[in-house]
């Protein structure tokens, strides 16, 4: 059986890599690179008795309804317009104030992901939004793009996030305290961007021409600002305050959320069958990618652990497991160079049912881990060839993407630095939270 497994462990990498570097998408890569893995070591009736059943036991998960409802609760404050009522009403708060507008910019993109769970969307609704004001007010278009994709990528870390959600089923850890635990360092991240931005903006004092004359005042009703405000209070409330009281779990706190962005919606006048069936298509959408990745994950995930190579792993890594700090330090830098380069889900899913039985022989806690992978995903979404944040945000904004990431750069190496730096020497700053939650 040993030769076997080895001969399987390298075909399916030598597989892996050729479809990988082929740009074949990563549910496909993962099922292929499964089963050509499971047949080679158990045969047709391995791989056949595990497709019959494994698959839909995996997507009938309880923990995957949560991805369909925030991805719902998402569409619906975006195509009401809700971001854009928020970025008008930043504006007028910090009016003059260049510092302050650059902070609740920040802010308003980690708010904006704690009701929307993605990246990508609430980097081009930023981009639409924040990056022409910002620039209007003298930012150079390099940091405002920045800010815009900074902001963008919180929502990789703030709840709901889909990577934190996706990293709780595959490694069966609950959802509701990895939401609770990701709250402080959320915060971090949005201080330390807001720092960084706050950097910038005086070190180009004395550079910066405001156009204030072409800044158009948007009359915009105050009772129309009420509803949005109370709308994302109680949204955030559900989320965070429901599930770490206890009232909600994470599904229901999202099929909350879902249903006071509705309402929300309907107040603001913009339910249209237009809106119902552009929600619905784009919940869909992302909802079943979301699951056929999970299932190609699922197979890839059981030849990983009949192959025997995380036993393999830990016996190679050998003296390293007495020390989980230097252990730690190599997964992160590996991780920070896979983020780089490949999509955020991709590889959590790839690398984690790996990973899961090394970090549990280290005593390492899986979701003070978690906290700190999604720390380093928000920094990959910053970072060249593929900060997907920084794209979106080029693509909508026409700034040059490689102008774009020179400044995105600096954002990503201080964030990481320093928070990445405080949860590993003070793990209480992810753990402290959830020990203290309702059951």
């Amino acid at each position: 059986m040993g030769p076997v497994e080895n001969i399987a462990i390298i075909v399916v990498i030598l597989v892996f890599l050729i479809l990988l570097l082929s740009g074949q998408f990563i549910s496909s890569l993962l099922f292929t690179t499964g089963i050509i893995g499971l047949y080679m070591i158990g045969g047709i009736s391995l791989l056949s008795g595990f497709l019959q059943s494994e698959p839909f036991n995996r997507v009938a998960s309880y923990s995957l309804t949560t991805i369909p409802l925030y991805i719902l609760m998402a569409q619906f404050i975006m195509q009401a317009g809700i971001v854009k009522d928020f970025y008008n009403l930043v504006f007028k708060i910090s009016k003059g104030k260049k510092s302050l507008l650059g902070i609740l910019t920040v802010f308003l993109g980690g708010t904006l992901g704690a009701v929307s769970g993605s990246g990508a969307a609430t980097s081009a609704a930023l981009a639409q939004v924040a990056v022409p004001e910002l620039k209007k007010k003298g930012f150079p278009e390099t940091l405002a793009g920045s800010i815009a994709a900074a902001s963008g990528s919180l929502s990789s870390i703030i709840p709901p996030s889909i990577v934190l959600i996706i990293y709780g089923v595959t490694t069966q850890t609950p959802i509701g305290e990895l939401f609770v635990a990701a709250f402080i360092p959320g915060l971090l991240m949005m201080t330390v961007f807001s720092i960084v931005t706050v950097f910038y903006l005086r070190s180009y004092k004395g550079n910066i021409e405001s156009h204030e004359d072409n800044v158009e005042e948007i009359d915009t009703p105050v009772s129309r600002y009420v509803i949005v405000i109370l709308a994302g209070i109680l949204i955030i409330g559900s989320i965070f305050g429901g599930i770490y009281s206890g009232i909600f779990t994470p599904t229901e706190s999202g099929a909350v959320g879902a249903i006071i962005a509705l309402v929300v919606a309907l107040l603001l006048g913009k339910i249209t069958k237009e809106f119902i069936v552009n929600s619905l298509i784009e919940t869909m959408k992302v909802t079943v990618m979301a699951l056929i990745i999970v299932i190609g994950a699922s197979i890839f995930g059981r030849f990983v652990s009949l192959s025997l190579l995380p036993r393999k792993i830990i016996e190679m890594l050998g003296t390293l497991m007495e020390s989980p700090t230097l252990l730690l330090t190599i997964i992160m830098i590996i991780y920070f160079f896979l983020f780089m380069f490949i999509e955020s889900l991709a590889v959590i899913l790839m690398t984690v049912p790996i990973l899961q039985p090394i970090l549990m022989a280290a005593n390492i806690d899986l979701i003070w881990f978690g906290i700190l992978l999604t720390i380093i995903c928000t920094l990959g979404m910053m970072t060249p060839p593929v900060g997907m944040s920084v794209y979106v945000v080029g693509g909508v904004s026409n700034i040059p993407i490689t102008k774009l990431f020179r400044t995105s750069m600096v954002f990503a190496v201080v964030a990481s630095v320093v928070v990445g730096g405080l949860i590993i020497t003070i793990p209480e700053l992810a753990t402290w939270l959830p020990q203290t939650m309702k059951q």
